[in-house]
């Protein structure tokens, strides 16, 4: 007898009945239960320290940009290359990683993912150019792309017990909602307190503590004699996912008509297309369809990037309302941002993980969108007298708890169910699109908040009010406008999730793959 696994497929059950016991029945080797890695809470620690710096690497860099831009003498239109290259990298490349870390071995694209990144950054750090420092943030992203999926997969395959899996997802469910917030954080005090170059060589000391961990704690025993990379699917989509997310880099500085921002877009949705339609042909797919063809999965994938579009704007235009319009120093800008990263650890690891073993993921995606999307509206109440305490704190602290409880049932049922040769592909597809979604949020919900601060700067042009308070008031409205249309893409996630997602916890989760 077999049961369904969370995305949709076969498992043996882990309690066979005595139909599944008779002659007729064929039993699978790996139904008994591994016995647990006593090792592996201290996988987890390893493993959480590599999704923290590649998760708050993606914004760190963002409040020492004026300092690093002063510093290489950068221009203002060279100077969104610092994220950018990372990104493009990071996002076009995360497909091809994952599938490497499936043929290759997990544990051994981790370590070689771990080793690039520090390496990266370091010479990052050492840039004497902007062109050093460009090129430093590529390789900062082409190794988090081998990095991330592996160190998903890793998770996956390490924790067995439902009731484990649901601590270990909320422990990375919290690092990947509140890493960027930490990333503001530590972007500020590095900066304010030694320099720019600080925000890039501190993931040195955090790759090599991970690196020394790695070899005693993480177990894995995948890798596959005789497989063999799909080349022409990896040149399609990461052609694909590079056009798209440098189409929508290009879109906010150069604008939607711009030839340079429509040609890459076009040309990424062109290969995207060709790659799903090679995937259903390839001999060995680089990304199986079976992934993500699965209801339950796909939901989890929809829901994932509606909620990074809808979440992402709350950084970008936050850190410029305390900065511009209150005046907070980067410090306090980043020390700002500390309710959101506990909301998203309370979030996580106390309400999350507790309930999923017995609660329907769907209804914790759900519950978690509705109380971000409320965060959203309070935050487009602000004014330019706005306190911090009664204003912006309740909402932050919204938006963390709303975030922790979407993202750890995310992260779990998104990989839950998928073979073990295939487990670094689909960690791969996840943190692709959320990738994808904070590329596309960033740019649309800045666009959004660029043009209503426009229109109302034109429509007050003959108000008698003048000078700094009137531009402070028409950047504020932007960001009211754009904080509305987040709240109404994260209730859109919530309907995906209830609608989509499955109605019971998984049981047997952890039956993925066996343990080395």
């Amino acid at each position: 007898m077999s049961k369904k696994r969370p995305g949709g497929e076969s498992l043996p059950s882990s309690s066979p009945t005595a139909a599944d016991r008779s002659p007729d029945h064929e039993v699978p080797a790996a139904t008994p239960a591994p016995a647990p890695d006593p090792k592996r809470w201290w996988a987890l620690a390893v493993i959480a320290l590599a999704q923290l710096m590649v998760i708050l690497d993606g914004t760190i860099v963002n409040i020492a940009l004026p300092s690093a831009q002063h510093a290489l003498g950068m221009s203002d239109a060279d100077r969104q290359w610092v994220i950018t290259a990372y990104t493009l990298a990071f996002g076009g490349l995360l497909l091809l990683g994952g599938r490497i870390a499936d043929l290759v071995g997990r544990k051994r694209t981790f370590v070689i993912g771990l080793a690039g990144f520090a390496a990266a950054s370091a010479l990052g750090g050492a840039a004497t150019g902007p062109g050093m420092l460009f090129a430093a943030r590529a390789l900062q992203g082409a190794f988090a792309a081998v990095l991330a999926p592996s160190a998903l997969s890793l998770l996956t395959t390490t924790f067995t017990d439902p009731k484990e899996r649901a601590r270990a997802f909320g422990v990375y469910g919290a690092l990947a909602g509140g890493g960027s917030a930490v990333g503001l954080i530590v972007g500020g005090l590095l900066t304010e307190y030694l320099n720019w170059r600080w925000s890039l060589y501190v993931n040195v000391p955090i790759a090599l503590a991970a690196l020394l961990g790695a070899p005693a704690f993480l177990r894995d025993g995948s890798g596959r004699r005789g497989g063999h990379l799909d080349v022409p699917g990896a040149l399609l989509g990461c052609g694909g996912l590079v056009a798209l997310v440098y189409g929508f880099s290009e879109a906010e500085p150069r604008g939607w008509s711009s030839p340079s921002v429509r040609t890459p877009l076009v040309a990424g949705v062109i290969l995207l297309a060709a790659f799903v339609w090679w995937q259903s042909r390839a001999a060995s797919p680089l990304l199986p369809l079976r992934i993500v063809k699965d209801r339950v999965r796909a939901g989890s994938l929809a829901t994932m990037g509606l909620a990074t579009v809808g979440m992402f704007g709350v950084f970008l235009f936050l850190t410029y309302y305390l900065q511009v319009v209150l005046g907070y120093p980067p410090v306090r800008t980043g020390l700002a941002f500390v309710p959101i990263s506990a909301g998203i650890v309370i979030g996580a690891t106390q309400i999350a993980a507790r309930l999923l073993p017995r609660t329907a993921p769907r209804t914790l995606m759900s519950s978690g969108m509705v109380l971000a999307a409320a965060g959203m509206v309070l935050l487009s109440r602000l004014t330019v007298h706005a306190q911090y305490v009664p204003h912006v704190l309740p909402a932050l602290l919204l938006l963390g708890l709303g975030m922790g409880l979407t993202f750890m049932p995310v992260y779990a049922t998104a990989t839950a169910g998928v073979p073990a040769q295939d487990a670094g592909v689909a960690s791969a597809a996840l943190n692709t699109v959320q990738q994808m979604g904070a590329s596309l949020g960033t740019v649309l919900l800045n666009t959004i908040a660029t043009g209503a601060t426009s229109r109302y700067v034109h429509s007050h042009s003959h108000d008698p009010a003048h000078g700094g308070a009137a531009l402070d008031d028409a950047m504020v409205h932007g960001f009211s406008v754009a904080y509305r249309c987040s709240a109404g893409v994260l209730l859109l996630a919530a309907l995906v999730a209830g609608l989509t997602v499955r109605p019971k916890a998984p049981q047997h989760a952890g039956n993925d793959a066996p343990a080395e």
